[in-house]
């Protein structure tokens, strides 16, 4: 890997709101995210912190992580609190899609990614913790997200993948022939076949420098960034070797204590061969815990859980 180079932020636009954990761009350029207030904003204007102006879109009613623009500009939601929805854009209306699994409440959706016949594939992060204790299910290593499909006609979802690591981000190669998965408490990304006479199976795919959140494609024949939530923690990696019982009561301890983010800010971007084409950080940084990175014109929009607005930072020359 070459050695990063300077996240260099422009500007920043405040929300009004905590925690805009995802951002996806619209073909005009304007950026969507959700808030921790349920709302789902609309940001106009992002490249001039003078003119950049806020419009709420939908109330989810719950708590919206990551989303998915639909071709109709309908958005898909991963509502931790309420499930997979879907939301107009143009009228404010949630649809239910998903809220329950074999029986089982479905909370802690992550991310989605929409194929062209419709199909949606989603992450859920954890079956045992909710989100506002996700840093117990990061300590204790619990190995309970899921990957999960929902057919275009609707009906229960299908569990494709158990087991994973705080299942995050994902995307789509640009053949449609495979998805790649953010495993954020391995620090890795993971690759899940979807055709060939490998369907079906999943495989390492990238080893990154830190802990990747949400996932964004650039196109098709762009690259997928990958936001970086946390630089890798070493004591944390020696904490998951040890015991289960070890590790439990390591993140009863973890949920009860104050969190403070890294001050290390950190963004790649990888190829289809799991190749870093783009690493970029920043040290000290005053925009903690990215959870997202999108691009839109000249700019890398940073989204965070933790912060009350995005930053806007330079995007680098392409490769």
């Amino acid at each position: 890997m070459d050695r990063p180079a300077d996240l260099v932020p422009l500007h920043y636009v405040s929300l009004g709101a905590r925690g805009p954990e995802d951002v996806v761009p619209d073909p005009h350029g304007r950026v969507l995210t959700g808030v921790a207030d349920g709302r789902i904003l609309r940001v106009h204007h992002l490249g001039d912190p003078l003119t950049a102006r806020t419009e709420v879109l939908a109330r989810t009613g719950g708590r919206p992580l990551g989303l998915e623009l639909l071709p109709d500009g309908d958005l898909v939601v991963c509502d931790a609190e309420r499930g997979l929805l879907r939301v107009g854009t143009d009228d404010g209306t949630v649809r239910v899609l998903a809220d329950s699994v074999a029986g089982e409440r479905l909370r802690f959706c992550s991310n989605a990614v929409a194929l062209p016949d419709g199909t949606l594939y989603f992450t859920v992060s954890s079956r045992r913790y909710p989100l506002d204790r996700w840093i117990g299910d990061i300590v204790e290593h619990t190995g309970t997200g899921r990957l999960l499909r929902l057919a275009p006609e609707g009906g229960e979802p299908e569990v494709l993948l158990e087991g994973l690591r705080f299942a995050n981000g994902l995307a789509v190669t640009a053949d449609g022939s495979c998805l790649v998965l953010a495993e954020t408490g391995a620090c890795r990304l993971v690759r899940y076949r979807l055709t060939g006479p490998r369907a079906g199976h999943a495989e390492p795919f990238a080893e990154l420098p830190g802990m990747p959140d949400n996932l964004w494609r650039e196109g098709p024949g762009g690259p997928v960034w990958v936001a970086l939530a946390s630089p890798r923690v070493p004591p944390l990696e020696a904490l998951h070797r040890s015991s289960p019982a070890v590790r439990r009561g390591a993140a009863r301890a973890a949920v009860r204590l104050p969190y403070r983010p890294s001050g290390t800010t950190g963004v790649v971007a990888v190829d289809d061969e799991g190749r870093v084409v783009h690493h970029l950080t920043r040290r000290r940084s005053g925009f903690r815990m990215v959870t997202s990175v999108c691009a839109t014109g000249d700019h890398l929009v940073l989204g965070s859980l933790w912060e009350p607005g995005v930053a806007v930072c330079a995007r680098p020359a392409a490769r």
